[in-house]
């Protein structure tokens, strides 16, 4: 066996024993970030990689552009060696690079995977022997064997290919997928185990020893596609039970019973039942697009995953409910949508972030403006909202100053921020899609 042979697998292992391995991660968004600063907190030396360059200038300038991660945290990360850069020749000289890169749906909600293509092709002239590539990003199972690989092996100057033994030339590539859950603080990003599915033991290994580094716990599992397909059940398991409550609260609300209600004396059996919680509907970087991934990969091996698919139509079909009942509650009062004044509470996908993907609250303003509806926002998170890739909404923030003037408060993100009881006071008409005003008794109110 040729010692020259083994020499970069060896080396790397030592490297990221000692944390000296090079890290470069890709995608510096709401996933890669985060995951840059744990690898600086262990001493790693790290460089982040993306198209942006307004990112770029300011994570270098020693600023953040989110909210949860102050700037003194990349000015520290600075310290110990980190920087940005959009020039992907600087790839050459990782040792491991991990991909965190966006994976949306298209206008048929189909997968989107030309950050990860466009991702591949970049770096796959510099890779050199030994590296290890990981892709992070979620994704249908299948992606890193039939898709990233062939890029990486195809576009590579010197010819390598991926390794699955030791005594290869190449480099080595594994999955594994995110583990993100912006707002969460109850949970350490370090003790969130770490799911790996290597191609090949070899880099599974390495795979293994470089997130062991920065996770309490690794998880290996036998190929990439599994810990595709185990990331894929995450979020589908989730997808499908908030379908679930979703529906629920439909039957509940002409039921004339409130389904918080329900839920909050079902929780307390204390085995077989975990609480989800309905809305407006789904937002986010995973929960509304994982099973449409999985479906459109599915009908490859002629099957229909016809229980994932209609839970995915339940909850895309939440901000028409939504519209439904704000119409609803206005007729009530003898007034139209059309021409009505609407202020829609809260732009992000969920409490307390400043995370736009998906969000419901950017579709229930397009329905309601297509409706005739006057329609203005608040949110401490989005100063203004311009265009997006499935929105073009030009808007700037309203002042919570003069309620009044509004037909109708429409609450669609309950950031703890906002102080409802005064809301409720000052407002004409409040239609509540999050229960945010349980415990308050108004007729102004309308919970849906």
């Amino acid at each position: 066996m040729s010692k020259t042979i083994l020499q970069p697998v060896a080396e790397i292992r030592s490297r990221i024993a000692g944390r000296a391995a090079r890290v470069g991660i890709i995608g510096l968004g709401y996933v890669g970030l985060p995951l840059a600063l744990l690898f600086s907190e262990e001493g790693f030396p790290v460089t982040g990689f993306d198209i942006d360059a307004v990112k770029v200038a300011a994570l270098n300038s020693g600023g953040s552009y989110i909210v949860r991660i102050p700037g003194t945290e990349i000015q520290l990360a600075q310290k110990r060696g980190f920087k940005a850069t959009d020039d992907y020749s600087a790839i050459r000289e990782m040792d491991a690079v991990i991909i965190c890169v966006p994976t949306p749906l298209n206008e048929f909600h189909e997968p989107d995977l030309s950050y990860i293509t466009g991702t591949a092709r970049s770096i796959a002239p510099h890779l050199r022997e030994g590296q290890l590539i990981v892709l992070e990003s979620t994704t249908y199972p299948g992606t890193t064997e039939e898709v990233l690989i062939p890029l990486l092996e195809a576009g590579n100057a010197a010819g390598l290919r991926a390794a699955r033994e030791e005594q290869e030339a190449g480099f080595h590539v594994a999955f594994s997928p995110e583990r993100e859950d912006p707002g969460n603080d109850t949970v350490a990003r370090r003790n969130i185990p770490k799911v790996i599915g290597g191609f090949g033991a070899v880099a599974g290994d390495l795979a293994s020893a470089l997130y062991g580094s920065i996770f309490n716990r690794t998880v290996p599992v036998s190929s990439p596609a599994a810990a595709e397909m185990t990331k894929l059940l995450e979020n589908i398991y989730r997808c499908v039970n908030i379908a679930l409550v979703n529906e629920l609260k439909q039957l509940s609300h002409r039921m004339g019973i409130d389904i918080f209600e329900v839920i909050d004396a079902a929780k307390t059996k204390p085995f077989g039942f975990q609480a989800f919680y309905p809305g407006p509907g789904l937002g986010g970087h995973c929960i509304p697009i994982d099973p449409f991934y999985l479906s459109w990969k599915a009908k490859q091996f002629d099957f229909r995953t016809r229980f994932i698919e209609l839970a995915g139509e339940v909850n895309i079909a939440m901000p028409y409910y939504v519209i439904e009942k704000t119409t609803e509650a206005l007729n009530a009062q003898r007034k139209p949508l059309n021409g009505s004044k609407v202020l829609v509470l809260g732009l992000a996908y969920k409490r307390d972030i400043d995370d736009l993907r998906e969000s419901p609250s950017l579709t229930i303003i397009e329905l309601l403006r297509q409706r005739g509806a006057e329609v203005s926002y608040n949110d401490p998170y989005f100063p203004s909202v311009g265009r997006g890739r499935q929105y073009d909404l030009n808007m700037t923030c309203t002042p919570l100053d003069n309620l009044a003037q509004y037909d109708c408060v429409l609450i669609v993100t309950d950031h703890s921020a906002y102080h409802y009881p005064q809301i409720v006071t000052e407002s004409q008409l409040v239609v509540d899609t999050r229960n945010a005003t349980r415990g308050i008794d108004s007729p102004k109110i309308v919970r849906c």
